[in-house]
């Protein structure tokens, strides 16, 4: 299986025009959301946001209990993916055959929200690694604005055959969260669909919001999440180890417009100022990062029983916002005597060389993934008692 690749050139077209787009000599086809075919997650398959996932918990004391996280029978929410800049496919855009990557990222990022709700997520046309390594050469390639329109036209299938009413999360990572961003604030925001919106969850991408306010800025209308039971807001962040902030010239975590700072919400404390533990899930199997970080110890008890591990409060973290700079700011300490490591993945590297400017994005969801999916269910239960 694999896990999600260094992203070493992730967000250069998008971070000065998210739909900017390099023009094709002709028209791609639209794709035919009707076509169960083109989705790479949908309720009640054998997919990669279906599957069980075994788990172990490491404690203090060393390895923990076993257990599955087994998607839900009949939940009352569900929940729209859209993955990362993932596809390893050789063009500038990427086709709709779901690769082991996709998977994995789907497996990685989205499959724990299946135990609260019903699991939707598009295959589209992204913009490749191939086609952003191309650009930070120089040569422009990948066309954003066809990603853009395959994420728009698997929502309106969505909304006409699958929702019915139903109250739905919209999630997203990296250049899912561009392309989410784009979605919210053009399709969402003053549409009857947004009186449904439990939340949107848009992490690993900056979202903007006025200086010492909620709303504004990215999103018109929507405010950002303060509390648990809060709904139709904003939870994003993008994060960066408390040891290793934002660098002054860098991709995420800071803000270029006047007025603005980059918006942060501590899904493990809604509206909290201080550090709070997190509640995460990492996997520990077998990676194909290539030359990167060493491999980490999670126990001296050896390798991990499980290929998911989850851990509870060996990291915490806080919000910091200052002026235009706001981040998510996470700190790893396992306490005295506690056999767990004090090491957590999640940098980017390029040639062996660790790239200051990209935080932890590679673990942004997954540092308060248990976090989030407890939010979710959170705001289930408050949406229904309206």
């Amino acid at each position: 299986m694999r896990i999600l690749k260094s992203l070493s050139v992730l967000a250069a077209i998008f971070l000065t025009s998210p739909l900017a787009a390099q023009q094709l000599d002709t028209a791609p086809a639209p794709v035919n959301y009707a076509n169960e075919a083109n989705w790479l997650c949908l309720p009640g398959r054998a997919d990669p946001c279906g599957t069980p996932l075994p788990t172990t918990a490491l404690n203090a004391n060393g390895y923990g209990s076993n257990r599955q996280s087994v998607p839900a029978t009949d939940p009352g929410i569900d929940c729209f993916y859209v993955y990362p800049t993932i596809s390893e496919d050789a063009g500038a855009n990427s086709d709709m055959v779901p690769g082991p990557e996709e998977k994995s990222a789907a497996t990685v990022q989205f499959a724990r929200f299946s135990t609260v709700c019903r699991t939707f997520a598009p295959m589209y046309r992204q913009v490749t690694l191939a086609a952003l390594r191309s650009t930070m050469i120089g040569k422009p390639q990948g066309n954003i604005a066809l990603a853009y329109g395959d994420v728009l036209s698997a929502w309106r299938h969505y909304l006409q055959n699958h929702n019915q009413g139903r109250p739905f999360v919209i999630i997203g990572h990296s250049q899912g969260t561009v392309m989410l961003s784009q979605l919210l604030s053009r399709e969402i925001e003053g549409s009857p669909a947004a009186a449904r919106m439990l939340s949107a969850v848009l992490i690993g991408f900056n979202v903007e919001v006025p200086e010492g306010k909620i709303v504004g800025g990215t999103f018109k209308q929507t405010p950002l999440c303060t509390k648990k039971s809060e709904t139709g807001c904003v939870v994003t962040y993008v994060s960066f180890r408390g040891t290793n902030p934002p660098p002054p010239i860098g991709l995420f975590g800071r803000s270029t417009t006047p007025g603005m700072t980059v918006a942060c919400t501590n899904p493990a404390g809604l509206g909290s100022r201080g550090s709070v533990p997190l509640n995460s899930y990492w996997y520990a199997g077998p990676s194909n990062l290539g030359k990167g970080p060493p491999p980490i110890t999670w126990s001296p008890e050896g390798a991990p029983p499980t290929p998911f591990l989850r851990t509870e409060g060996l990291a915490s973290a806080a919000c910091v916002n200052r002026g235009p700079l706001g981040y998510l700011s996470v700190i790893v300490k396992a306490a005295p005597n506690d056999a767990r490591t004090d090491a957590i993945p999640g940098d980017v590297y390029a040639g062996g060389s660790r790239l200051a400017g990209w935080g932890l994005h590679l673990a942004d969801m997954n540092l308060a993934l248990g976090d989030l999916v407890a939010m979710v269910e959170a705001q289930g239960r408050a949406f229904a008692r309206h």
